[in-house]
């Protein structure tokens, strides 16, 4: 069996680290990846994936990333169960074997006054930069 979800989106809210009664560290936090098309308005609408991550990737993630933050995510989805107020209630969620921080911390501020604005990411400056370059293998 496969279940392997891969993600690259940003963070909804700062990511807040709690600990087990076992004294292991973990974050609960959502990131919000686009869509690659726009609805009949003309705009971009996003999916709001809930995860999960332990031990020292969650206070690496804690430590460095705010909200806004562009993460890649690596890792698998699974459901749980517990009883509330209204009856059984589920939860999906993705846990996350691998987090990858994908911008430096400069860039996080930039970022937060040009929120979610690809124009205006490094990481596209430089595939425009590459792709316009005349050399290319193929």
């Amino acid at each position: 069996m496969i279940n392997n979800v891969v993600l690259v989106g940003r963070l909804t809210k700062d990511p807040e680290l709690k600990v087990t009664q076992s004294n292991t560290p973990f974050v609960n936090f959502t990131v919000a990846v686009n869509r690659t098309f726009t609805d009949q308005t003309g705009e971009r609408q996003a999916d709001f994936i809930n995860c999960i991550v332990w031990r020292k990737q969650a206070e690496n993630l804690a430590r460095y990333m705010r909200q806004g933050s562009l993460v890649g995510i690596q890792g698998r989805i699974q459901t749980r169960t517990f009883e509330g107020e209204q009856g059984t209630r589920y939860i999906t969620e993705v846990v996350c074997d691998s987090i990858q921080f994908l911008e430096t911390k400069g860039s996080q501020s930039d970022n937060n006054t040009n929120n979610n604005n690809d124009v205006n990411d490094e990481y596209y400056e430089t595939s425009k930069k590459l792709v316009a370059e005349e050399d290319l293998p193929f």
